[in-house]
């Protein structure tokens, strides 16, 4: 027993550092798939391990245990590969989401068996189930709902009446519930058991729903790190070493990218939640100028004789599938002697880095990839900006109106080019709802239409004038 006991230990303490290595390599594109390889035989190696778990009466678990956690690991693992293998990339942020819920829901799960068996023991034990508990239902709620959102199964936003007010009486009614739960240990009744699970659930649900598309990257984020808080406390629970230590991993990293993810919107989290971007229009006035159209021969002559040409992609380059076309028209020019590079702002697209992963999925080099604070100060030696599918991340108005919902967050100075052309479907606004300024300048054009067939127009033009 001692000797089983032994190797169950030495292989979590395994898994754990290849758990911690793998999310190292992840932290640059050039090593992220290795990052992944590590991590996954980490998960491996942490389940394989998990069926010499000994039972309570003899030396290994009980086989009906064995029998369910087999059919769970082939049903979940079956749906996982059928879905994993057939998501687009402009569907990754949903996909994201949903598995962060699971993941939160799975920790709250941990709980409520934990409470139905009535084994716990001790204020501390209570107090962190139900905190798990409390953490994993929101994530997973929540997360439900941000799926729903990217997946355009809901509306981007939806705003109770005094919704803050509801906010925080429900999470006064939760905590509440939960300190009476911890209170009692085992003595709480069923009834308030399950009222504290509904309540977290709803909470999850009340605070997502008025989240619109532009906050939803730091979401997403905020979510993920506390599915890691609360798998980590489930872990302590339960006395898995391995679920404590890829917990506190998850939820620190969560908890860092969330607040970098804020500080790239310079906007607290707490604005996020309770001050949303709704989605709806905000403008704070009528925009002086007009919309200058350009057409696809015009924007391929004044980029294929440019010195320097910076390409910001967005969502709607995710949309359009465009990034391929992107990458081959980025080749036609550099071939003509153009310095082109890639600006990337941190909330571009739906989830973080999405336009990394977009890009390098087309075959895009790294090193032509930059990040804002690298790239920013470029854009006044440039002759052409080329804007496919952002708004807000390129908007001015975050540096001039103190009005405006995104004042004060960071953009892409891409206005500070010679030239500005914008690759955009139509002349809405973008999918925070904010008016763009930027598209009203002297120096920008819109090339109007799918950001497909925009950049394969452009294509053959450059391959005619060259």
């Amino acid at each position: 027993m001692d000797e089983i006991r032994w190797l169950i230990g030495a292989s979590y303490l395994v898994a754990a550092v290849l758990f911690i290595f793998g999310l190292k390599e992840m932290s640059s594109p050039s090593t992220a798939r290795k990052g992944i390889v590590w991590a996954g035989v980490g998960m491996v190696l942490a389940t394989a391990v998990t069926f010499l778990t000994p039972g309570e009466s003899t030396l290994f678990m009980p086989l009906d245990n064995i029998i369910l956690m087999a059919i769970a690991i082939a049903i979940g693992g079956s749906v996982a590969w059928i879905f994993g293998k057939r998501v687009a990339m402009t569907d990754m942020p949903q996909m994201v989401a949903i598995y962060n819920g699971m993941g939160g829901g799975a920790a709250a799960g941990i709980a409520a068996v934990e409470f139905a068996r009535g084994h716990m023991e001790g204020a501390v034990i209570f107090a962190l189930a139900t905190l798990g508990a409390l953490i994993g239902s929101i994530s997973f709620s929540g997360s439900i709902v941000a799926f729903a959102k990217l997946q355009g199964l809901m509306n981007k936003a939806f705003r109770l009446p005094a919704q803050n007010a509801v906010n925080i009486v429900l999470a006064f009614a939760t905590f509440g519930l939960g300190i009476a739960i911890v209170w009692l240990g085992q003595s709480a009744p069923a009834w308030m058991l399950i009222a504290f699970f509904i309540s977290a659930l709803v909470l999850g649900v009340i605070v997502t729903l008025p989240i619109g598309g532009a906050d939803m990257p730091v979401v997403i984020s905020l979510f993920n790190a506390l599915t890691g808080l609360a798998v980590g406390f489930e872990g302590y629970v339960i006395g898995n070493p391995l679920l404590i230590i890829a917990g506190i991993v998850v939820g620190a990293a969560g908890t860092l990218l969330t607040q970098l993810m804020a500080k790239a919107m310079n906007r607290p989290i707490a604005n996020i939640l309770f001050q949303p971007i709704s989605g709806e229009a905000q403008a704070g006035g009528a925009i002086d100028g007009t919309m200058k159209e350009i057409l696809a021969l015009d924007a391929a002559m004044m980029m294929r004789y440019s010195g320097k040409v910076i390409i910001i992609p967005g969502y709607g380059m995710a949309v359009a599938g465009a990034q391929h076309k992107v990458w081959e028209m980025t080749k036609l020019l550099e071939d003509a002697g153009v310095d082109v590079r890639f600006a990337i702002h941190p909330v571009a697209g739906r989830m973080p880095g999405h336009m990394n992963v977009l890009l390098a999925e087309a075959g895009v080099p790294y090193e032509k990839i930059f990040d804002l604070e690298e790239i920013n100060s470029d854009f006044s030696q440039a002759d052409v900006a080329l804007v496919i599918g952002a708004n807000d991340v390129v908007n001015p108005v975050a540096r001039a109106d103190k009005s405006s919902p995104i004042y004060g967050m960071p953009i892409l100075n891409a206005d500070y080019a010679a030239q500005v052309i914008v690759v955009k479907r139509g002349q809405g606004a973008g999918y925070s709802g904010i008016e763009n300024a930027l598209f009203y300048k002297e120096n920008c054009h819109m090339l109007y239409g799918s950001a497909q067939k925009a950049i394969a127009d452009v294509i053959q033009n450059v391959k005619t004038a060259g």
